[in-house]
């Protein structure tokens, strides 16, 4: 009997998702990835695995060359930017991902960043809290500019939502002209999106080009105004260089649901800045993208052992 591993944090032992897998003839095991993980346990829990349901995880050549039966990953999200393809290709690891299974999900909580740093929520509940009354103003969406970095399906929906709040919409992207939807949205090279963009989106995928593509000569080109809505990966932001811009008025500030290193270090750069919200990578956590991304990964996993994934990025 086939052994999956399962460690995304929000499946557990006798959920519908086990069940699935469970009915399919596979062996389940449990080990939710809350935070950082040692590679040795890692490891350790892939012993005797033939498949593994994954989160975040950080699967490395060496931890993927000491897995010797492992021979499918599914990613219950999109960015698979924590697995070593290459390594995994080499090995004989199918690697499946869950294109666009969150992206309403996404597409919702980024306009939830736009809202709370354009109306400075954070900054009034938390002058309540200790006590204040806070009453500066705010800015409204309608007649602003958004830069949106990327045109994957969390990209594409948050156009309309964009649209629907009055703002212009601008994007870079590596899409061929002939797949882009015509949404109402005019694309710019990605200096021109810097320096018209009241409020910029990043919606890439972490790649070797686009690591730390948000650094101090990019923030250079923003308008001091301009706002950073970061759901997509961490590092793609230089983070010191960001913390150097918001702190000098280089830009107005920064709304992150990613970092580099989650959870947040005490150490981090970003502590402490006025302007800099950081978030606890929530923007593809609902209710119903939960669900349906425990579900797909489970089908792509038990149709990646049977030799038919559709989903698969090596």
């Amino acid at each position: 009997m086939p052994r999956v591993l399962i460690t995304t944090d929000y499946l557990r032992p006798g959920d519908e998702v086990d069940d699935y897998l469970r009915a399919a003839g596979l062996e389940t095991r449990h080990a939710p990835m809350v935070g950082r993980r040692d590679p040795e346990e890692l490891v350790s829990a892939l012993a005797g695995i033939d498949a593994a349901l994954v989160a975040n995880e950080p699967l490395t050549a060496g931890v993927l060359a000491r897995a010797p039966r492992l021979r499918v990953v599914v990613r219950t999200g999109v960015g698979y930017d924590s697995i070593d393809i290459g390594a995994a290709r080499r090995l004989g690891v199918g690697v499946s991902n869950l294109p666009g299974i969150n992206a309403n999900a996404v597409a919702e909580y980024t306009l939830g960043l736009l809202l709370a740093s354009a109306r400075r929520l954070v900054h009034s509940a938390t002058g309540v809290r200790a006590g204040g009354w806070p009453r500066e103003d705010g800015h409204e969406l309608r007649g602003a500019t958004l830069g949106l970095v990327g045109f994957g399906a969390a990209a594409r929906a948050v156009v309309p939502l964009a649209r629907a709040f009055g703002m212009d919409v601008v994007c870079t992207t590596g899409v061929p002209e002939g797949l882009r939807a015509d949404l109402g949205v005019r694309f710019v090279p990605f200096g021109e999106l810097l320096a018209v963009s009241d409020y910029v989106s990043i919606h890439t995928a972490l790649t070797d080009g686009t690591r730390g593509m948000f650094d101090a000569a990019a923030f250079a080109r923003m308008k001091p105004t301009a706002v950073l809505i970061n759901t997509a990966r961490g590092a793609v932001v230089d983070e010191r260089a960001l913390a150097d811009a918001v702190r000098t008025g280089g830009i107005a500030g920064a709304a992150l649901d990613v970092v580099t290193r989650e959870p947040l270090p005490a150490d981090s750069p970003l502590r402490d800045i006025e302007g800099i919200t950081v978030y606890s990578h929530l923007a593809g956590q609902t209710a119903q993208a939960r669900r349906a991304a425990g579900l797909a990964g489970a089908a792509e996993l038990v149709a990646a052992l049977e030799g038919r994934a559709r989903f698969t990025v090596n």
